[in-house]
């Protein structure tokens, strides 16, 4: 086993307590369960490390437990590694905008539990499967899904889903491959994340939508921890809880 694995899995040994059987699938299924439980991945995309610790607050004050922090945030490891060492355990952070094996092995030793990527990059793949981390490709077409599936995605994430038809669009793609579980994103609001999750979706991850630009801009975060409540109220209503 390489000394750069050992590294990752003895990141989360002592970050989070996790003992070495985890690496087995049992954790792995502990993280792809609550992102499937809550329903909504809320994308952090901010103009600074600040914002982003903020909007993180916000996000778990108003319900939502799963969190994304992309790559284009400026500083974004570090916020990684500094909502991940003072929530632990009470968010499962994840590392949105993986371009390359090296970034998200760094999203990891950081405290990343997930990795999103915009694209289907097959090197990510790989190297998420070696380490046990969950992984969520971007992909488009029914082509790229099922690659992407193949290949060893936890879920895929369908982007960017406004430009090609919405929910229709998950449900005629859940017609002939039933079995890969979607996530719809670009696109996704208050007014369709529901139809999304009858769609079919498995999960919806939502960024400007739910992550406000002038909220953020006048630091009004409150208005996150509502757009937090509303999402998950409508995942709730949508799924019959």
């Amino acid at each position: 086993m390489r000394n750069a694995e050992f590294e990752v899995r003895n990141y989360f040994y002592s970050a989070f307590g996790i003992p070495q059987s985890a690496f087995k699938g049992g954790f792995m299924k502990e993280v792809l369960a609550k992102i499937l439980e809550e329903g909504v991945v809320p994308v952090i995309r901010v103009s600074s490390a600040g914002e982003a610790f903020e909007v993180a607050k916000a996000i778990k004050e108003g319900g939502i437990t799963v969190i994304e922090v992309t790559m284009t945030v400026p500083g974004a490891m570090d916020v990684i590694k500094e909502v991940s060492q003072k929530f632990g355990k009470e968010v499962l952070l994840g590392a949105g905008t993986i371009l390359d094996p090296e970034t998200a092995r760094m999203a990891l030793l950081n405290g990343a539990r997930f990795l999103v990527t915009p694209a289907v990059n097959l090197d990510v793949i790989k190297m998420s499967n070696r380490y046990s981390a969950v992984v969520i490709p971007g992909a488009l077409t029914p082509t790229e899904i099922l690659t992407a599936w193949e290949a060893g995605a936890d879920l895929v994430k369908v982007f960017p889903i406004a430009q090609v038809g919405g929910p229709a669009y998950i449900r005629a793609i859940q017609g002939p491959l039933p079995h890969i579980p979607l996530v719809p994103t670009g696109g996704v609001n208050l007014q369709n994340a529901g139809e999304f999750i009858k769609a079919g979706a498995a999960a919806i991850a939502a960024g400007g939508e739910l992550v406000d630009k002038k909220a953020v801009a006048e630091k009004k975060y409150s208005v996150i921890v509502e757009n937090a409540q509303k999402f998950l109220a409508e995942v709730k209503k949508a799924r019959g809880k």
